[in-house]
């Protein structure tokens, strides 16, 4: 998801930085008197913002001056060597100032923006959901192969992935398949797998070479903060049945199959997974938490979707956004309009190069309108 940057141009974004200077001054003089503080955590959350700002914004300006010497150097020195040298250093200057002022850029943007949806990018814990849309079986088979390409990107990237639920077919795939991701900030890379992912390829069965398009849905959830989604116990109806599918003597033995129904927002949640009830009632309460804060979050977006008409997408599960065509070896991501033909590769989990494309489109369209001085 794509939210735009609050706009900003020369005098009012430094003026912006003059802010957030004072900020920090009157957040350490509050700092010197620990008697009168009581929430520590936030304080510390917002003086470490605060201080990558501030940190950012000097780096900056040490780039600057360097450039500035440079010129003068250009200017007024006739030294053959030392112009030479001054001459080569500003164009890996003025790329290291263009990288500076993105970062300084981004912190402040996120500063401002100071959405739940940034905090949980910054702890970096995502719950996936891939559930089968139109195409039948073959739908179900690609649930299967989009998981097998996340968990191999996640390997690349040292990101830990944790099945939470899954509803298995015959043939091999999933229904629905849900897993966490943690370590390795995942969701700020991963919430551009949003969406709905269509398939064009010949299904092993078929037999007259007929080409099959279906379709597969991707959420991608922040991890909730402990305590921050409220579940009244009132509002929630707790089944137990016996747990299905693989899992050796365990199996049909015994109740710990947990099914949660959250009566004022109809989500029905179930996890079966894990070998104890209680376990599996823990694991089916935090999907339960990530899918309320989208909810809410989903809701949100729907009221500011007039305000997001440069975003590069929605994120949301009704939109096509990407097409994996198998006789092309071709994958055509639509928000970008750009396509690869390393289908193979990718599928292995080599989504890298995808994942950084949208990443550069995205700070594209957040930080255009924003000019330094």
């Amino acid at each position: 998801m794509i939210i735009k940057a609050p706009f900003y141009k020369g005098s009012l974004f430094m003026s912006k930085i003059e802010e957030i200077k004072k900020e920090y001054k009157e957040l350490m003089e509050k700092l010197s008197s620990p008697e009168q503080i009581t929430d520590w955590e936030s304080i510390g959350e917002r003086k470490k913002v605060l201080e990558e700002i501030i940190s950012k914004k000097e780096e900056l300006d040490s780039v600057k001056k360097k450039i500035e010497e440079n010129e003068k150097i250009i200017k007024t020195e006739s030294d053959a060597e030392l112009l030479s040298m001054a001459k080569e250093e500003i164009p890996q200057l003025e790329k290291e100032k263009e990288e500076k002022e993105k970062e300084l850029k981004r912190s402040v943007f996120e500063k401002e923006r100071g959405s739940s949806e940034s905090a949980e990018i910054k702890k970096g814990t995502a719950i996936i959901e891939i559930r089968s849309g139109a195409g039948g079986d073959e739908a179900s088979l690609f649930v299967k192969d989009l998981f097998e390409m996340y968990a191999g990107y996640a390997e690349e990237k040292n990101i830990d992935i944790k099945v939470m639920e899954e509803n298995k077919t015959e043939q091999g795939g999933y229904k629905i398949l849900v897993f966490k991701m943690k370590n390795g900030n995942p969701y700020s890379l991963m919430k551009y797998e949003a969406g709905v992912h269509r398939v064009q390829r010949v299904p092993e069965t078929e037999k007259g070479g007929r080409i099959h398009t279906s379709t597969v849905s991707v959420a991608v959830l922040p991890e909730p903060k402990k305590g921050k989604i409220k579940i009244s116990p009132q509002d929630i109806q707790v089944e137990t049945c016996k747990s299905s599918g693989p899992g050796g003597q365990y199996v049909n033995k015994r109740e710990t199959a947990v099914r949660i129904v959250h009566n004022p927002t109809g989500i029905v949640v179930t996890s079966q997974n894990e070998r104890s009830l209680q376990q599996n009632k823990e694991t089916a309460l935090s999907i339960l938490e990530a899918r309320i804060m989208e909810k809410e979050r989903e809701k949100k977006q729907a009221k500011e979707e007039e305000k997001r008409k440069s975003q590069i997408g929605s994120a949301m599960r009704a939109e096509k956004i990407r097409t994996y065509n198998f006789l092309q070896n071709r994958i055509t991501d639509h928000r970008i309009e750009r396509s690869w033909y390393n289908l193979e590769e990718i599928m292995e989990g080599k989504l890298e190069e995808i994942i950084n494309a949208l990443q550069e489109e995205e700070e594209r369209e957040e930080y255009k309108d924003i000019t330094i001085d």
